[in-house]
Formats: C-alpha cells, structure tokens, sequence
C-alpha cells in the first residue's frame, strides 16, 4: 500500500548552470583577446587588460584540454595579430608567422588553465600560469621574444607601483589574477550569490588588487641631476631600407643636430648638457675604421664640448659585426663602449643560417653577424656612470637589472625604430621604459633615430618626448638615483616562486585528476 509520500512526485534537481557552446567560447576567446590588446599602446586602454583575461577565462572554464588548445590558441592570435602588426613592415609572412608561433603558448597556457580551475582559488594558480607562459616566451624560440607581456601594458596604471616590488613579472601577475577573480565572480552560480562568502571575498580580491598597487612603497628623490643632451636626427628612408641610397646621411644628420644644440647652448636657449645621447645606428658608417666618420664625430663632440654616446655597428674581423654604444670625448675620441648583449633574431644574426639563407633570400638583408656583448652596460660619461641599453633588450628583465645593478643610473635607451615608424612598436617600446623606471628607481631616457624619443621619470611619467619621423633635440634635467627598489634585490626570485607555484598546482591537478 502507497503511503502519500510515496505517491508526491520527487522534488525538482536544482537547475545546472548552462555550458556555452563552442560558437559562444570561440568568441569569447576571441573578443578576450582583442580587448587585452585596447590595453596596449598606442590605445593604451590599461583597464581592458584585467577584462581582457577574464573573456579568455571564461570562454575556457569548464573544457576539457584538447578544446581548451585551440580556444586559447585563437584568442592568442586575436590579440598577438594587432598587437605584433609593427612586424609588418619586414613582410605579411613574418607578422603571420611570428603571431602564429606565439599563440602555441597560448594554446599551452590554455591546455594546463582548465587543469587548475578544478582547484580550489583556481584564479591564484592561473595567474601564475599566466606568468609561466611569459616566462617560457622569454627563453624561446632563438633566445626568446617577452614582448606584448601583461605588465607592458601598464605603463601608467594602479598596476605599476607593484613592478617595485617583483618586477615585470609581478605587475603580469597582479592584471592577470585580477581578471581570473572577475571571471570567478561569474561563474558562481546566481542562485548562491545572496549572503555568499566565497563570491565576497573574490569580488573584495578584485578590488583590492589594484588599489594594493598605488600604495606600494617607493624610493624617493635624493636630490641629484644630471643634465643630459638628447639627439633625435631623423632617416632619409622607411621601412627595410631607412638608410637610404646615399652613405653617412644618418650620422650626418645626428651631428647636425648636434650642432644646433650647441648653437642654442651659446644663444642661452638651452642649458648647457653635462653628457649627450644619440640613438642606435646613429652613425651608419663604422667609425673605428672610417676617417671620414670619425671626424665627423669628432667635431660635433668639440663643438657640444661634452662627452657622446655614439650608436655605431661596427665590424667584428672578416665577417660578423656588433651593435655598440661608444662613449666619444670630445678630446680624447672612443673610450669604453657597450656591445649589445640581446640580439634581434634575423634583423641583427640569422639563427640557424645555412637553413634561412636557402629558404628566403630576405634573409641576406641581415648581411655581417652580429656578436652579442658579454658584460652590462654601465658607462662612465660625465660626472654619472650611465646604464646603456640597446632598443629590444629593454624587454628582458634580466638585462636591464644586470645594468642597473652594475651602477648603471640613469638608465640611457639606444633606439633604432626607423623600420617601424607610425607602427605600434615605438609607443610599446616606451611603455615599458615606463615600467622598468617604476622597477629600478631609475629615470630612463630614450634617444630614438626617428621616434619617439623621450625621458621618463622613476615614477613612471613621461616627462618629455618627440614626435616620429621628425629631428629634434632637448637637454632635460634627470634625477640621478642610486636606492634600489625590492624588486632590484629580489631579481628573479618572485618570478621563479610564481612559476614553481604554477607548476605546483598543476601536479596537484592532474594527480587529482588521475584518482578520480
């Protein structure tokens, strides 16, 4: 005999959340990945960055790791396509594959992401995937390519103060992990967000991060300048061939300039500098073996009547060649010099070369090797020991610190963008002499062949900067500091505890994942 509560009809299953479908994800993925790159320069849009991750989140929680691959290996390409299109002046095929070879560590990143978001506070540990990701993407391929990092998109923002304390891989962290909190607030389920502790604490997470950031401690001024001249003195070509048909107009053009600056010095329009800069390939000429470029040289350090740093490509025996900062008394000529330690591969060396040369014949554009230095680029010039650094290796932590450990101070940036001018790179590129002055308590001025030059004080303003494809010149007054911040004396270890505790998470991932 049925009672009546045999006869009542079970109680309705609470309603399961709905799994977007793969339409829905791709998009996701693909719409996280073009408004991470509104955060980048020139937009520089720095609150897209955190919103950006979490689209990428979202449209990758809950799959399994073969979907997850080519759904994060699209949103990598949504992003890295706009953001990397400065490489289109070398060729579409480049831009292509370049992008395309990045996104494999997107799809990577993706891969191991769902992994972790079956743990417990999944949005620590895909931050620090996040930062895994960069980090392989700093080491290779062909000596790796760190650019379009999280951090470098936030040149000026709440996220920045954290880059003293842990470095670019910090300032990475700190977006990424607040976009995988806004993620995390989504996913919870409505029904349980009335008196939710959990959804409290994460919404409370993604708030703070940021504000955490405009409250880190910082060195102050000490109450020393310096007066540094910089020259800005423009190509006569464009794109692959900027240095034009006719030899030495490149330097020519720089020492002219130079002899403007010292015409307004003795008209009283400018100060008198205590050093100058020029840019990278600021003399197109070797002047180690070229009378003719050393005396023109020559003359401009005699007339500024200060100490220049020369940007020259000079040979190296028979066949190779190094991209050197030279230190030019205007009584004494070349002194000490820096050769450029970080490399661009196939603009400056052709990696794996018998290969290339047979595949392209673009690749003859590289002509001469060039040889990487072997020690920091701390300068004496003036009454300061400069910290030099060459154009692409402001990218790579590791260099910049090596330079500022070394006594370099302020921190000088020799660039040659004349093949990407009024692309995104030059813009990208000051952004993150923005981040590394914040990093280093250091000002950073950029001297640029054609744009953009600019100084950047150590709290990460831009204080002064040029146009592009233009010639100019300044003498500015920068703050001479020698503190170091934490993230200078920490070196690598924050980003070493962050990856290893990537790594961490996804051990314990799949090993729970294997005893279920």
């Amino acid at each position: 005999m049925k009672t009546a509560q045999d006869a009542a009809p079970p109680a309705a299953a609470a309603p399961k959340p709905r799994v977007p479908g793969v339409l829905i994800r791709l998009a996701a993925s693909v719409a996280g990945g073009l408004v991470l790159y509104l955060a980048f320069p020139p937009i520089g849009w720095w609150f897209c960055a955190p919103v950006g991750v979490a689209l990428l989140a979202l449209a990758l929680y809950g799959l399994r790791p073969r979907r997850a691959a080519w759904i994060g290996y699209a949103g990598g390409l949504a992003f890295l396509l706009p953001a990397l299109a400065w490489v289109r002046p070398i060729g579409d095929d480049a831009w292509l594959a370049l992008s395309g070879i990045e996104s494999l560590f997107w799809a990577g990143l993706a891969c191991v992401a769902v992994l972790v978001m079956r743990l417990r506070l999944w949005p620590l540990w895909v931050a620090c995937l996040w930062v895994v990701q960069e980090w392989a993407r700093g080491l290779f391929p062909v000596g790796g390519f760190p650019w379009a990092r999280l951090a470098f998109s936030q040149g000026e923002s709440p996220y920045t103060g954290f880059a003293a304390l842990g470095g670019a891989p910090l300032v990475s962290f700190t977006v990424a992990l607040t976009g995988a909190l806004l993620a995390a607030l989504v996913t919870r389920r409505p029904l349980r967000w009335r008196a939710d502790r959990v959804l409290a604490g994460t919404l409370l997470a993604a708030i703070a991060v940021p504000v955490l950031g405009l409250v880190v401690p910082r060195p102050g001024d000490e109450g020393r300048t310096v007066r540094i001249g910089v020259i800005q003195g423009n190509v006569p070509g464009r794109g692959m061939y900027f240095l034009g048909d006719e030899p030495a107009v490149v330097l020519r053009n720089h020492a002219d300039e130079t002899h403007r600056m010292a015409e307004a010095v003795r008209a009283g329009k400018l100060q008198r500098p205590e050093i100058v800069v020029w840019p990278e390939n600021s003399t197109d000429i070797d002047p180690y073996s070229s009378a003719y470029a050393r005396q023109v040289i020559d003359s401009a350090a005699k007339d500024i009547g200060v100490p220049i740093l020369v940007g020259a490509v000079v040979k190296i025996g028979a066949e190779n060649r190094a991209t050197r900062g030279v230190v030019w008394d205007p009584v004494t000529g070349p002194g000490a010099y820096y050769d450029k330690r970080r490399l661009v591969p196939f603009g400056e060396y052709t990696p794996m070369k018998e290969l290339f040369l047979a595949l392209s014949s673009r690749a003859q554009l590289v002509g001469r090797q060039s040889v990487p230095g072997d020690k920091p680029g701390a300068l004496r010039m003036g009454p300061v020991t400069i910290g030099s650094v060459e154009c692409y290796e402001v990218a790579f932590d590791s260099t910049v610190r090596d330079t500022v450990l070394a006594g370099g101070t302020p921190l000088v940036v020799q660039t040659n963008n004349a093949s990407y001018a009024l692309t995104n790179l030059p813009p990208q590129q000051l952004a993150m002499s923005q981040l590394r002055a914040v990093e280093f308590n250091r000002a950073v001025v950029t001297a640029a062949t054609t744009g953009i030059s600019a100084y950047v004080g150590p709290d990460g303003r831009v204080g002064w900067r040029t146009g592009e494809l233009v010639a100019g010149m300044n003498v500015l007054n920068v703050p001479v500091r020698t503190k170091n911040t934490v993230a200078a004396e920490l070196g690598a270890l924050p980003e070493w505890i962050m990856v290893l505790m990537g790594a961490g998470a996804t051990v314990a991932a799949i090993s729970g994942r294997r005893r279920s």
